[in-house]
């Protein structure tokens, strides 16, 4: 019995273009309770990563696949298929990397072997959503001598900021000599450069704030304004806004805010023509605000939520949507006096005449640093397997 343990060094959550990186250790445990111990054996080991491709059949009209040699190869159990057994699609690999070939293990040993390849920045995100799934994951396929291959898979999160991939980093002035012994080195700096890039592309794309100022009304006249400071946000981050009704002609009785994502197929693989659009709640809130003069919301962005982005076969966007309930009569109607007595005792009418409209305001959400994004992800860093 082999145990094979791989942990991400960092977290489960990248940005694309990033270096994984991801130590495999296989160990042969010692057990108290055996008598004869015996030394094991490996074939081979090999990784690599793929992001595999899930879509609702009732929705989407699956493109064609150009991996059906890859079919053909699953059916066989020595050959090293990292999307075996799997639905969908493989969309994206990385070619597979040999980490040993014949290795053998005393009772109580472990060797350990460092993973790293680059995630390719083209890539979709990870994104789970209610038509398109985009899910990515590093194998380790492992094999004893004439036995099937045994798969570890690591599942992780993938993020997209545009704009990295047209990004040239700047030579330096000084070359240094060519060394092999620093090929390794510069992969990590030229990495680390790209986090820091990544983290001020950010930082100036969220931080510009300027006052929208938007007037609230329906077709009987206005109800209100709202005020927002940005409309650019990263995940993890609350969307604030305030409301002014003070300076409305029509009294608003109720207001809700709700944080959106719409989800929409291109038309060329929809299944139905003209199909509605998805739409997926984040955050709500609600509020009555009769006689209110100001109010105002913060609706927090979940940081397991997929930014925006766009596909050949699908689109995600972000929206604020409201929905106000507004008064048909004037606001003093709203009120009755309860008696006659010295204590006068106001009270709301049983029925009001209402009407209701709703508006929506686009927003735009971005990726936030990873290492952040990896405190609330659903993966583990580790993963194991016993062969």
């Amino acid at each position: 019995m082999i145990e094979v343990l791989a942990k991400l060094g960092r977290g489960p959550v990248f940005l694309a273009g990033e270096v994984l990186e991801c130590v495999i250790t296989f160990t042969n445990p010692l057990s108290a309770s055996s008598t004869s111990a015996s030394s094991e054996m490996l074939a081979w080991a090999s990784a690599q990563i793929h992001c595999q491709f899930h879509a609702s059949e009732n929705r989407v009209v699956l493109p064609p696949s150009d991996g059906s040699k890859h079919d053909v190869q699953a059916e066989n159990e020595t050959v090293f298929v990292p999307n075996r057994g799997e639905r969908g699609q493989c969309i994206l690999s990385t070619p597979p990397k040999i980490l040993f070939c014949d290795l053998r293990l005393d009772p109580g040993e472990s060797k350990s072997y460092s993973y790293s390849e680059t995630l390719p920045i083209d890539g979709p995100p990870s994104f789970r959503g209610q038509s398109v799934k985009y899910v990515y994951k590093l194998t380790i396929g492992c094999q004893r001598v004439n036995s099937p291959i045994k798969l570890l898979r690591v599942p992780f999160r993938v993020l997209v900021l545009h704009g990295l991939k047209d990004y040239q980093f700047p030579q330096d002035e000084a070359v240094a000599p060519s060394n092999p012994f620093l090929e390794e080195e510069e992969g990590l700096k030229k990495d680390s450069r790209l986090a820091d890039l990544a983290t001020e592309l950010l930082m100036v794309a969220t931080s510009r704030r300027s006052l929208h100022l938007y007037n609230i009304s329906n077709t009987r006249g206005k109800v209100g304004s709202f005020c927002i400071f940005k409309t650019v946000y990263k995940i993890g981050e609350d969307v604030i806004g305030t409301f002014n009704f003070s300076e409305g002609d029509i009294p608003c009785l109720q207001f809700s805010v709700s944080l959106q994502t719409e989800e929409s197929i291109q038309e060329e693989f929809q299944r139905r023509r003209g199909q509605p659009v998805s739409f997926s709640t984040h955050a709500r809130h609600q509020e009555a605000c009769l006689h209110t003069a100001q109010s105002s919301f913060s609706l927090p962005i979940p940081l397991s939520s997929t930014p925006g982005f766009t596909t050949n076969i699908v689109s995600l966007k972000w929206r604020l949507h409201f929905e106000f309930v507004t008064s048909g009569e004037s606001a003093g109607t709203c009120l009755v006096r309860g008696s006659q007595s010295e204590a006068i005792t106001w009270t709301g009418v049983e029925q009001v005449e209402v009407d209701t409209f709703s508006w929506d305001l686009p927003i735009k959400v971005l990726p936030t640093n990873p290492i952040l994004a990896s405190y609330v992800s659903q993966f583990s860093s580790t993963n194991s397997i016993t062969i």
